[in-house]
Formats: C-alpha cells, structure tokens, sequence
C-alpha cells in the first residue's frame, strides 16, 4: 500500500505529459502512485500514456469536467492517505514527492502543503511560491517572478497552488473535496480558505521543487475564459466564505479592489468579460449556501481577517 497517489488532470495536454511522467520516474521516493485523470482530451492523450508508461493509472471521463471535476473523482478514486496534486504541464525535481510527504507529516495540524514552483523557462525566478489573498479581494502568487533564493523558509501561506499540492485525504473528504462549481481558477484557494476555517493549517515546502510553463491548458495569461470564470469564481468564494459581518467590514476594501480591477482588465480588452464574470458570480452565489458559521471557528475567522489586512499590505 502506498502513502501517496498523485494526481494529474490532463486535457488535451499530450505535449506536456511526457515531461512530467517522465519527471515522476525519476523519483528519490517509491512510495506513490500516479493516476492521470483525462477530461475527455481528443488528442490521444490517453494513448500515450497507455503505450509509454503503462505503471499509471488512468481515470478516463467522458467530458471536461474542469479542474475541480477532475481531481475530485481521482481523490475519490485513490486509497491513500496523501493525494499529491499536479499540473500536466510541469517538471519536478527528483525529491519533489518525498519532500512533500514528508512536509505535510512534519507539520501535524496541515491540511496542505505547496512545493516551490519555479518558471520554466527561467529557472531562477519563481512561478509560485504559496497563494495569498487580501482584504481587496486579490488573489496572488507569492514571490512571482523573484529570486528563489528570496523564499527558501518553510512558512504558513494562506492556500496552497494546487498545481503543485499534497492534502491529507480525509480532510478533504471531510471538507467536502474542491468545489466543482468553480470549474477551474481559485478552487484551490476555496478549498485552503475552507481550512483555515476550520482551523488547519497551510504550508510551503521550498525544499520540494516543481517547474511550471503555466497555462498549459488555457493557452494565454489573459483570455475571456480566464478573466471571466476568475472574476466569477472570486465574488462566490468571498459570498460563501465570509460571515455577513466580515462581509460588511471588507466591503469598501472589495468595492475598491473590484473597480480597480475592472479598469485594469478594461485597458487590456477584457473589461465586458470581467463584469460578465460579477454578475455570474453573484447568480450563483444566490443558489448555493454560505460555509455555516460555527462560534468556535471565529478565533479563526480572527486570524484569516488580519491576514487578509496584512496581504493587502505586501501586495503593494
């Protein structure tokens, strides 16, 4: 029996997986699984990896179910206590899972733990190092584009990136797995933000290194699809994980982050795109329900409040 099953969601991503299976092969540890989780590619993805490495497991669905569909039905389909999430378009170096495995057993209160993303193509600089999220209602890579050696202190973050991510499985049974109605973009930071609630914990693990191309599967940094699921899946996740009061005292902090970005996104051609993305997020805010506040959860809410104080503050 195996301790870890990573997890890779692939779509249409056949130029991008013989790099990171290949990576995985190398491996300093044999105490995990790999399951490739296809979301009905029509590039012979699947093929591939059937004639090329035939010691992964394959979960093949019928359609795209996004990123959040894809990783929950391979966490429901694994038997491990670990699930090691990865993006298909990534490298990781020979210590990566043995790194994070044994990250997330150092530290006993985590509910995940992040490797060190580096940019591909420029392996010096950062990709990722650990999600933050602020009062404006900005979510950001820490330390992007920076030096690495910047970041090289394990440290609490506020959600890990689930492209490079180990969870304990029974907590995220127990939370309910990623929230599928954010198809893709800022599920991961739903999910560590549903964590912290309930008063575990997130960790960066700079010592495991992964290195990122990004936007493997959307094409572009920005594109309609990217800005618009973005700006949607924000306004559900603050409705559905902020009380209402807490809600009321970001509110002019949210109202400002959001006309910031509307003008930002609108100089670059995406400003119909971005509100289109508000107005989705507040539809679908009003057919799901809040994360049911629990009194002995607000020394946490306490907590994630300041952070999200302090993080508007780094972020400038």
């Amino acid at each position: 029996m195996k301790d870890v099953t990573v997890i890779i969601p692939n779509y249409n991503g056949i130029g991008f997986l013989p790099g990171v299976l290949d990576s995985l092969e190398k491996q300093d540890c044999d105490d995990f699984e790999v399951l490739l989780v296809d979301n009905g590619s029509s590039d012979k993805s699947v093929d591939l990896v059937k004639e090329r490495y035939p010691g992964t497991g394959i979960l093949r669905l019928t359609e795209n179910f996004g990123f959040s569909g894809a990783v929950n039905r391979g966490i429901l389909a694994s038997k491990t206590p670990y699930v090691l999430l990865l993006n298909n378009d990534t490298q990781a170096e020979p210590s990566f899972v043995r790194e994070l495995l044994e990250g997330i057993r150092r530290h006993e209160n985590a509910f995940s733990c992040q490797a060190r993303m580096m940019q591909f193509q420029n392996r010096e600089l950062l990709d990722d190092a650990g999600n933050l999220y602020c009062a404006l209602g900005w979510a950001f890579a820490r330390g992007k584009g920076r030096k690495a050696e910047s970041y090289d202190r394990e440290e609490k973050i506020f959600s890990t990136c689930a492209g490079a991510a180990i969870y304990r499985r029974d907590l995220l049974l127990q939370l309910g797995c990623f929230d599928e109605e954010h198809f893709a973009y800022l599920e991961d930071l739903d999910v560590g933000y549903r964590a912290r609630i309930c008063g575990y914990e997130n960790w960066y693990i700079p010592s495991a290194v992964v290195y990122h191309i990004g936007s493997g599967t959307t094409g572009s940094r920005y594109n309609q699809f990217k800005v618009r699921y973005s700006s949607r899946n924000n306004i559900y996740m603050i409705y559905k994980n902020m009380p209402f009061l807490q809600l009321l005292l970001n509110l002019p902090f949210l109202a400002a982050g959001f006309l910031i970005k509307i003008l930002f996104f609108t100089a670059r051609g995406f400003g119909r795109e971005y509100l289109a993305g508000i107005k989705n997020g507040c539809s679908i805010s009003r057919k799901h329900r809040k994360v049911k506040f629990r009194w002995k959860n607000l020394p946490n809410y306490l907590s994630i409040q300041l952070e999200l104080w302090v993080n508007m503050v780094k972020r400038f």
